[in-house]
């Protein structure tokens, strides 16, 4: 008869603990906005989603889902080594993006939202079509499908982007450009 209690407070204890912890199924469908950049449970427009630093001035630079939908927009068609067969992505070059931010340099360092980072050389973004990808298959990239931004390469287009060294380049739930 005592252990009904006890059975009982122990699951409210094991409930309130998991509703406490980082990572649980309970917080993953909380729609309550996070300051974390890249967080697609606030899809307002002025949601950053994307930070540039400036070797310049050393300055970070915000911009939201608006700001990068203003950029001449870019599609293209190709495989991926981590999907499926081909995938229509929407998005933005990457060369227009430094461009319209009018910030030099040599390389990018580009930072996903688990910390993972990759350079990339700037030439690549005038070789190739390179863009930074919002959406895929005309749906919007979310965190759990490689979102919300994701750079992409023409694989497809050119033979030179078989190579592995260029698949470790498409770096998803991008976050940050720290351009060197």
């Amino acid at each position: 008869m005592w252990q009904l209690p006890g059975v009982w407070l122990g699951r409210v204890i094991l409930l309130t603990l998991a509703l406490q912890c980082p990572g649980t199924a309970a917080q993953a469908n909380d729609a309550s906005p996070s300051p974390e950049p890249g967080n697609v449970q606030d899809t307002a427009p002025s949601q950053v989603l994307l930070e540039i630093t400036d070797p310049t001035s050393g300055e970070t630079v915000e911009l939201n889902r608006k700001d990068l939908q203003a950029l001449p927009a870019a599609t293209l068609t190709t495989s991926t080594v981590v999907t499926d067969g081909t995938h229509e992505f929407r998005g933005f070059l990457m060369r227009d993006l430094l461009e319209q931010m009018n910030i030099p340099g040599s390389q990018v360092t580009a930072i996903a939202l688990n910390d993972y980072a990759v350079n990339i050389p700037v030439k690549d973004f005038y070789r190739f079509d390179v863009i930074v990808a919002y959406a895929m298959d005309g749906k919007r990239l979310t965190r759990s499908g490689k979102g919300p931004l994701w750079i992409v390469y023409p694989r497809d287009a050119h033979r030179a982007l078989q190579d592995i060294r260029y698949d470790y380049r498409w770096v998803w739930q991008l976050y940050r450009l720290e351009v060197q």
